[in-house]
């Protein structure tokens, strides 16, 4: 039996980096922790038996943004305490960037529709639509289009002026995703016209755009949020007396 591939294949097996949500979704509602999402794939694996239902395959982008997050507010909080105590904050400085940009990475990711898709790089399956089938859509809406045709002071007036502070980040995120989600179609059909060849078209510039500002303000909040959070009481440990 012909076992169906889909991002992960397509993505070299970086699964931090995409997650095929047609296939994530046969879970029913996606757990809070990764590894309970194993599970949960490892048990809709035996009513499907034609997909490939792995983590490397279906992907665990929400999974790790939210826990570098975790490590973020983590970083932030010590970083209160040094400062709080009068001690050398540099190396804590240092750390926080780091998993910012590391944040950043996985983020922008999920702003980019082919990121949660098994449609990741050209259609496959039944396309009544008659979507490109090449493998070169992606790379050439992400990178090599943007690089050409965007300026980052096009993408600044786009955001909301003020952050955001998130509730819970898990659903928030994962609503980001699915927004996200929500634009695959719309991504091919934009190429069908020819809006990312060259210089592209406005529709084709300006949806880019939009999806920069998209990821650049999730971005923003989160991290807004991870200061704010800081500065909260940690919970109670299961593991204290």
């Amino acid at each position: 039996m012909e076992v169906a591939t889909g991002a992960g294949t397509e993505c070299g097996g970086f699964p931090e980096h995409y997650i095929d949500l047609e296939w994530a979704d046969l879970v029913g509602e996606l757990p809070r922790r990764r590894y309970d999402y194993v599970r949960a794939l490892e048990f809709a694996q035996k009513s499907h038996l034609d997909l490939a239902l792995t983590p490397e395959k279906v992907g665990l982008q929400p999974y790790v943004t939210v826990e570098v997050w975790e490590r973020l507010k983590s970083a932030m909080r010590d970083y209160r305490k040094l400062k709080e105590d009068h001690k050398d904050t540099k190396p804590s400085e240092c750390e926080i960037v780091f998993l910012a940009g590391w944040l950043g990475h996985y983020v922008a990711d999920g702003s980019q529709p082919l990121h949660t898709t098994i449609q990741y790089n050209g259609w496959t399956g039944p396309n009544p639509k008659g979507y490109t089938t090449e493998h070169r859509i992606h790379a050439l809406f992400e990178s090599t289009f943007v690089s050409a045709n965007v300026k980052p002071a096009e993408v600044a007036p786009l955001i909301a002026e003020k952050p955001v502070v998130l509730g819970d980040v898990f659903t928030d995120y994962m609503a980001y995703l699915r927004h996200t989600n929500s634009l695959v179609d719309k991504t091919y059909q934009l190429e069908k016209t020819g809006a990312f060849a060259g210089a592209g078209t406005p529709e084709g510039k300006a949806f880019a755009e939009e999806r920069l500002a998209a990821g650049a303000t999730e971005l923003r909040d989160m991290i807004y949020s991870a200061w704010v959070k800081s500065a909260e009481p940690l919970p109670p440990s299961k593991w204290s007396d």
